[in-house]
């Protein structure tokens, strides 16, 4: 035994209970005012042999996979033990230990939750030989939240060291110990979903920038466009290219899935669909590109819905290509309403889908509403989708209205519709105006 650990055990003989649960306190003031766990660990080790004699300490800490069922006991089989802190043990005993973790009194302890005190380890199966020396071993489950996320270990050189009131200090401070891991814990949560925020909020602005700043501006027609994520960034996606003075490159697309994987394969959308534009492609030869490029490069569960088009203002045409995206919604002047189900596949779902082009002649007063399925399925609190019905209904009753002032109807409708909740999906609206 070390002098430091013999006049720690001279002291404790000393103590009072009176004392030593005032030590306890002390103990716990101390920890409680740290977030950092190796200083706690520390302190709590360094003050241990003051309230129970050792020869031999430890804490260690689970990690690994763990399973449970309703009645049975947690096995800790394949876990590994992280040493936290130890004393009185040679590099050799470590080593030892280090083998034999799955086992012993503390791989009981660890299994069932149940504190241990073994007076006479020589006469004890439970007891793995990690250290010679060791007589009498007393050890206490660490608890959080009624799982054991670790031991305290305590082993003297004598027979019948430990008595139930040690046990029960010892108890004492594997709780604390077990308040400071779960508050440490907390706190690097807190402080990953800090970092992951400013992340998201980073991606985010980088998203807005790839959208267009403003509407297109063209004779003979109002437009506008607007996204309304759902999270932090956005799997929908819309843009505009101005091919020449009279025609404009228009496309709406949803990318499956939510969050940054699918804001990043929108990214990746854009690039591609924007070169295929400007090298001067038809929609159904760009729509075809794209498709191979998605097709090479993303996951085979990945795929997405676009409707790319090519509005023509001199003669009032929309030449256009639908990838498996919602049908647009054509509002004529006479208050009349038709979904066009004209299209094909989704892009990169296939490696040689052929996609069509066809032709939508525009006659003046006519509305184009192009959207994303987060308006058509966005549900009710009885489960009921807003649906296809509903969307004209709701595009006839702002028909009236400028195309920016017709988004904020419809999206103000959807919401109502979900009760104030709003929608699981990203929503997107680009609507066209003929004048």
């Amino acid at each position: 035994m070390s002098e430091q650990l013999k006049e720690a055990s001279a002291l404790h003989r000393q103590l009072s209970v009176t004392d030593k649960l005032r030590l306890l306190l002390d103990i716990t003031k101390k920890i409680s005012r740290s977030l950092d766990l190796q200083e706690v660990i520390n302190l709590v080790m360094e003050t241990l042999g003051t309230l129970l004699p050792y020869d031999a300490a430890g804490i260690y800490i689970i990690q690994g996979h763990k399973e449970s069922t309703e009645g049975e006991s947690v096995s800790t089989q394949g876990a590994v033990y992280r040493a936290e802190a130890v004393r009185g043990y040679d590099i050799e005993d470590l080593v030892e230990l280090r083998l034999k973790m799955g086992e012993g009194i503390i791989g009981f302890v660890a299994t069932t939750g149940e504190p241990v005190i073994s007076p006479d380890v020589k006469n004890d199966p439970r007891y793995v030989n990690a250290r010679e020396e060791t007589r009498s071993e007393m050890v206490a489950p660490i608890i959080s939240n009624d799982e054991v996320i670790g031991v305290f270990d305590l082993e003297s050189d004598h027979v019948n060291a430990y008595t139930p009131d040690d046990l029960q200090v010892l108890m004492l401070l594997a709780s604390q110990v077990a308040i400071i891991i779960e508050k440490v814990m907390l706190h690097e949560q807190l402080v990953e979903k800090k970092r992951l925020e400013g992340q998201l909020e980073v991606a985010r602005q980088v998203q807005l920038e790839l959208l267009p700043p403003a509407d297109p501006n063209i004779e003979g027609f109002d437009i506008s466009a607007y996204n309304f994520p759902t999270e932090e960034v956005s799997g929908d996606y819309y843009d505009w290219v101005r091919i020449y003075d009279d025609q404009i490159g228009m496309v709406i697309a949803d990318v499956s899935g939510k969050g940054v994987p699918a804001a990043l394969l929108m990214a990746f959308l854009r690039a591609s669909l924007r070169a295929a534009i400007h090298i001067g492609y038809a929609p159904h030869i760009s729509m075809a590109k794209v498709n191979y490029l998605l097709w090479e490069s993303i996951e085979r569960n990945q795929f997405v819905t676009a409707f790319y088009g090519v509005l023509d203002a001199s003669n009032k045409t929309l030449a256009y290509t639908n990838a498996g995206h919602n049908p647009p919604l054509v509002l004529d002047k006479d208050g009349s309403t038709r979904f066009i189900e004209r299209g094909g596949l989704p892009l990169g779902m296939f490696r040689d889908t052929r996609y069509y082009e066809y032709y939508v002649a525009i006659e003046p007063g006519q509305v184009i509403v192009l959207y994303t399925d987060g308006v058509t399925e966005a549900a009710n609190s009885d489960g009921e989708e807003y649906g296809r019905d509903r969307l004209a209904r709701a595009a006839l009753e702002a028909q009236g209205l400028s195309a920016r002032e017709m988004i904020s109807h419809l999206h103000r409708d959807v919401i109502d519709w979900t009760g104030g909740r709003g929608a699981d999906d990203d929503i997107t609206f680009f609507i066209i105006k003929a004048l």
